[in-house]
């Protein structure tokens, strides 16, 4: 088969740092994965990348070490089990995001998501945006991460029953880091669609090429950008959501039952891991599992199900919560392992810095970017880690980083600036 190489990234297709091989994002509408399709993923892992699978802050799943024949059989693999990746990477709008799941409202929230996706995967309209569009539904504004969206979703009040959220936008991290503004309040479920296609008309038509939609609002300002959206007539229109059978595949957490977490350094699980993960989701979970924003997998009990088995069953599968790596949360970019703009070899650096680590440390959250492109989300953890440039040593050009600790900010900020690895780990040790 022939591959076109210029339309890859819309594919979900990058290519690493190594020439000769490529990454597949694999985009899951709200994290979620069925233990089938785990299963694949797990069988797809260890025949084409090594052995292992990298989960990413946004929910998705990442297979590296792909060769060019690789790429249409793995594409192929993983349609015939029902996961799509078309949009995972390009200028198309991303993976939706939903980090409520196992929150009150969650299964509500969660059909909202696979509707957003639904509408938007594949969608020609959307194809050829300036740079990627992120959009995130969020169970409140606690995590921080609905202001570092394209779109971010937080349900509102609602007084006639019907499920109403405020819409944020134009946030982002990156070199320039930008929370997002509160565009609308309030608005219904059967308003979103027509909302986000307004919004992402002004962006296509507006926006130069490789921009993300805070540029324009840095160039326009709020008044204007909300003016030019709410002026298109088709923002008024509704399209009435129709109840479904299917709008919630995860079970719903009873209370007081356990949440079944496992915690994966740096995102980077083994394909028997992952495969470990689903045969517990298909005993104990009604067979679905979530990646979250941490780079975890999270399962909720299935009515039925005995708690102490599905946790024994867990600590069977090697995920007992036991180590500090097991139970601090770090979330890793992959760094200059694979990725071509990586400055760090951030798997490395973390290894590293959960050594220094003493209980105060320990009980932070943590991220580490191998770039200030900040795909780890450094700056909403309560201490992050940014390898921030490139420095000529004897030895080698060698890497420095930027310490940022969480404040009264909307982000946190950096507390100290080009170390050394050495003088960083000294720093942590000091936490």
């Amino acid at each position: 088969m022939t591959i076109d190489k210029q339309n890859l990234r819309l594919e979900g297709i990058y290519p690493q740092r190594q020439k000769e091989f490529f990454m597949q994002r694999v985009k899951l509408p709200a994290g979620i994965i069925s233990a089938d399709q785990a299963f694949k993923v797990a069988q797809l892992a260890e025949r084409y990348a090594r052995g292992l699978v990298h989960l990413t802050t946004r929910g998705s799943i990442e297979l590296h070490w792909l060769t060019e024949g690789d790429l249409a059989q793995v594409a192929s693999q993983l349609a015939m089990v029902g996961l799509y990746n078309r949009g995972a990477c390009g200028g198309a709008v991303r993976g939706v995001v939903c980090g409520s799941l196992g929150a009150a409202g969650a299964p509500a929230l969660e059909g909202v998501v696979r509707k957003i996706h639904r509408h938007f995967t594949g969608n020609p309209r959307f194809e050829k945006l300036p740079k990627k569009f992120k959009i995130a539904v969020e169970a409140d504004a606690s995590s921080g991460r609905h202001l570092i969206q394209d779109v971010g979703l937080i349900p509102a009040p609602s007084d006639d029953g019907r499920l109403r959220l405020d819409v944020w936008v134009a946030g982002g991290l990156g070199r320039e880091p930008v929370p997002g503004f509160l565009l609308a309040e309030g608005v219904s479920e059967d308003a979103l669609l027509p909302l986000i296609e307004s919004i992402l008309r002004v962006y296509e038509a507006h926006t130069p090429a490789g921009k993300r939609l805070k540029h324009l609002l840095r160039e326009i300002g709020r008044e204007e950008f909300r003016q030019r959206v709410f002026s298109d007539p088709s923002v008024a229109e509704e399209l009435r959501t129709v109840p479904s059978l299917t709008a919630s595949l995860v079970p719903v957490p009873a209370a007081g039952s356990p949440r079944l977490e496992a915690h994966i350094f740096a995102g980077e699980l083994a394909a028997a891991g992952l495969a470990a993960l689903a045969g517990v989701a298909r005993d104990f979970c009604g067979g679905m599992l979530m990646v979250n924003g941490d780079q975890n997998v999270v399962m909720h009990l299935e009515e039925g199900s005995d708690a102490e088995q599905a946790l024994a069953a867990l600590a069977g599968a090697g995920f007992g919560a036991e180590a500090p790596s097991e139970r601090v949360i770090f979330r890793v970019c992959p760094g200059n392992h694979e990725c071509i703009m990586g400055l760090a070899p951030t798997r490395d650096i973390a290894a590293c810095v959960l050594e220094q680590m003493g209980e105060g440390a320990l009980a932070l959250s943590w991220a580490i970017s191998g770039c200030p492109n900040s795909c780890a989300q450094p700056q909403l953890a309560q201490a992050g880690i940014v390898a921030s440039r490139l420095v000529s040593e004897p030895a080698g050009r060698q890497p420095r980083f930027d310490l940022y600790r969480a404040g009264n900010a909307p982000f946190a900020e950096p507390v100290q600036q080009g170390l050394t690895l050495q003088e960083l780990l000294a720093a942590v040790k000091g936490i």
